[in-house]
């Protein structure tokens, strides 16, 4: 999991939650139907063309609004690899990652000339991304945060560990 490649969905600045996972469908509990909605309020096509280990490219603020998980969610079992952007809301920033989808702070990515549907590799060991033979570095995942990302998760990492208390 070291390295992912995807194709590229760029989206701006202030993506929330509600653009992420519309709030009409919080009573959705199956993560595959909840999976058909992401981000249906920034781009209604986005479920429907998204492939295993794609690539979110965003602005600044990236998950702002509610603390709800289901933005995450979302993202995780349409098959997004990696959300990268310029900053993050803090609170989608650890749900992400406690939920085991990776999550990138880039803050020179306006640096790149990308479009939706470039291919692009990300390197999270390294702390690089590349498309369209331009690169951009960042402070790479800690261990801590890779044992959960690899774990598929907080509570399956502490599974993992033998803590009970988590079912």
């Amino acid at each position: 999991m070291d390295i992912i490649k995807g194709n590229i969905f760029v989206f701006g600045n202030n993506i929330d939650t509600d653009q992420i996972y519309p709030g009409r469908y919080l009573d959705l509990t199956d993560h595959d139907e909840i999976a058909t909605h992401a981000m249906e309020g920034a781009d209604p096509s986005f479920a429907s063309t998204v492939k295993p280990g794609d690539i979110i490219v965003a602005g600044t603020n990236f998950g702002c609004g509610s603390s709800r998980e289901h933005a995450v969610i979302t993202l995780k079992n349409a098959g997004v690899g990696a959300v990268i952007a310029r900053s993050f809301a803090r609170i989608f920033f650890r749900n992400a990652i406690n939920q085991g989808l990776v999550v990138v702070e880039v803050p020179n990515l306006d640096t790149l000339n990308i479009n939706t549907g470039d291919k692009g590799i990300l390197d999270i060991v390294k702390g690089n991304f590349t498309a369209n033979g331009q690169t951009v570095f960042f402070q790479p995942l800690t261990e801590h945060v890779l044992s959960i990302i690899e774990a598929g998760g907080i509570f399956s990492l502490f599974r993992e560990k033998g803590v009970k208390a988590f079912g």
